[in-house]
């Protein structure tokens, strides 16, 4: 049977009277379907997906009377508890989770089918695209402005359930740039040698890491997220020709939506993108992510500030073991204050939980320094810390040696 297409204010008629909605999130966020959400009674039915902070925005669904279940913390769903169930897990446990308990629909953005009738999934080829087939209803929103993308093959036309077709532009998002991320990013190049494969998650820091290794050769890109960073990259042949890009989610500006199509980018599911083998199987793994805080003993914190938690856990620990299987480099990078408030800490002053561990980081830049923290001692983790803090916050952080057992 061939789906059927509706218009976006009747979509609310399409959807079970109650339980779990795939509600699709990053750079594919339907607004036609949102704003028609927004203006029906969603009483009973709880939206799941991945939701970037900064980008996605769930408050009109909330006030429609939506709970929500997320593994990424947002305003909204941080001031509306008791509307939302928050699960703080790893990529790894998020994927086993929806496997449990499939939604029993999903709301979701696709490009129109291809020659062979498929709507590829474009810029979020995310966990829809490895559990599509266990959920019985597909609504989809066709936009001509979703480019096609190679790697996943998408869902077949025939497979929806309902469809609209209009054109939307996709959610754009660009961290920018500054002299602090300049500085971050001109360090770590610095230890990234050419050949890598490399990993790169949210925010400014990391962006600014790739974006500084435009002159390094050989390199690829393996990672769940890509920026237009990724792109500067491509153009500036620090990318080796055979399979230089695999992603699952890009999240940036127009001009990389416009080349993601190329033969260059290949878009898979987080069963591939997160998948320990696969990641084991990688030479040269580098892996750079951000945090809010790193303690004196290079664990760091990405999760929470003082007034509560703004994120999750995300994939950041997935690719940390990976690259750890195979003698891969984990980086940390990020500023060394945010403020008058050193985010150089000692691990009593850490505002959340854990995200990754001290054996699950390396090295840890900041525009003060370097600090590889392989193969040292409590007290010679912390003083290498100690050094990369903003000069101000040195001396308060001293003290703390005289705890440490060497």
């Amino acid at each position: 049977m061939a789906p059927a297409p509706i218009h976006p204010s009747d979509l609310h008629r399409h959807l079970p009277k109650e339980g779990l909605v795939w509600w699709h999130g990053c750079s594919g966020e339907s607004a036609a379907f949102r704003s028609a959400l927004a203006a029906s009674d969603l009483h009973n039915l709880t939206l799941t997906g991945i939701y970037v902070p900064g980008l996605n925005r769930l408050d009109s669904l909330l006030a429609a009377g939506a709970s929500a279940q997320s593994f990424f913390m947002l305003p909204e769903l941080a001031a509306r508890q008791e509307k939302t169930k928050f699960l703080p897990l790893c990529y790894r446990d998020i994927g086993r989770t929806l496997r449990q308990q499939p939604p029993v629909a999903a709301i979701f953005s696709v490009s129109p089918p291809n020659a062979n009738g498929y709507c590829s999934f474009g810029t979020v080829t995310d966990f829809l695209a490895d559990l599509w087939r266990d959920i019985p209803i597909r609504i989809a929103h066709i936009n001509p402005l979703m480019p096609t993308t190679l790697g996943e093959h998408g869902i077949p036309f025939k497979e929806l359930t309902f469809y609209t077709e209009v054109p939307e532009p996709l959610m754009e998002s660009d961290p920018g740039i500054d002299a602090v991320a300049e500085r971050i990013g001109a360090l770590a190049a610095e230890i990234i040698p050419d050949g890598s494969t490399i990993q790169a998650g949210l925010g400014r820091a990391p962006e600014a890491v790739l974006r500084s290794l435009v002159s390094h050769r050989g390199l690829a890109i393996h990672s769940g997220l890509i920026g237009d960073s990724t792109l500067q990259l491509l153009n500036a042949g620090a990318l080796r020709a055979n399979a230089p890009i695999t992603a699952g989610v890009a999240i940036g500006t127009r001009q990389l939506y416009d080349a993601v199509s190329s033969a260059a980018f290949q878009f898979c599911p987080p069963s591939h993108t997160h998948d320990i083998r696969v990641l084991a199987s990688l030479k040269q793994f580098v892996t750079i992510n951000s945090a809010i805080e790193v303690d004196l003993s290079g664990q760091a914190y990405a999760e929470a500030v003082p007034k509560g938690m703004i994120s999750g856990p995300g994939g950041a620990s997935d690719f940390a073991a990976g690259a750890r299987a195979n003698d891969g480099l984990r980086l940390v990078v990020l500023p060394a204050t945010t403020g008058k408030v050193s985010r150089i800490i000692t691990p009593d002053l850490a505002s959340g939980p854990i995200s990754l561990g001290r054996f699950d980081t390396d090295i840890v830049v900041t525009e003060y320094g370097v600090a590889d923290l392989r193969g040292l001692s409590h007290r010679g983790r912390a003083e290498a810390m100690i050094r990369i803090a903003a000069p101000a916050f040195q001396e308060l952080a001293t003290p703390y040696l005289t705890r440490i057992i060497n």
